[in-house]
Order: C-alpha cells, then structure tokens, then sequence
C-alpha cells in the first residue's frame, strides 16, 4: 500500500490536503495539524519524469507547489535528501 493510501486510512475522515500530482512523494504526515509532509527530493523527480529540466523543476516547485499557501492546512515539504552534503 502506498503511503498516502495508508494515511487516508488510518485517519479517514480528517480534512487532509493533498497536492495534486505528487502522491507518490508523500512521506508522512504530522499528526497534530494533520498536514501531510511530501519529500522535496521526490516532488522534483516526478517533475523532472513529466519532461522538466531540472532547473525548469526547480522554479516551479519552489513558486507553483511550495510557494502555494492554501489555509492552515497547507502540506509540508521536507528537504530529505542529504547525500550531496556527506
């Protein structure tokens, strides 16, 4: 089961935002605001899979996805990827 599956059901019936097109990048969720939290990493891959260079992916998610404040539940986006810094 995918993750974002699996938080669906373990809190079926929260009011959970969900970012279009990026389920797969859905890593957890933070259960007090019940704002789900989505790998910066994989936002990008999926981006990049649909044809984006990665420059081109980079400016939009950083304006189109993470820019987006919808409400208090707004999705968090996590930076998870550290290899280059090791």
């Amino acid at each position: 089961m995918k993750t974002l599956e699996a938080i669906i059901t373990k809190f079926y019936g929260e009011d959970i935002l969900i970012a279009d097109g990026f389920d797969d990048a859905v890593i957890g969720i933070e259960e007090i605001s019940m704002r789900l939290i989505y790998s910066i990493t994989k936002c990008l891959e999926i981006l990049e899979s649909q044809g984006m260079s990665d420059e081109d992916a980079l400016e939009y998610f950083y304006f189109n996805v993470q820019g987006s404040y919808v409400g208090e539940n707004t999705p968090i986006f996590c930076f998870d990827d550290f290899t280059d810094v090791l």
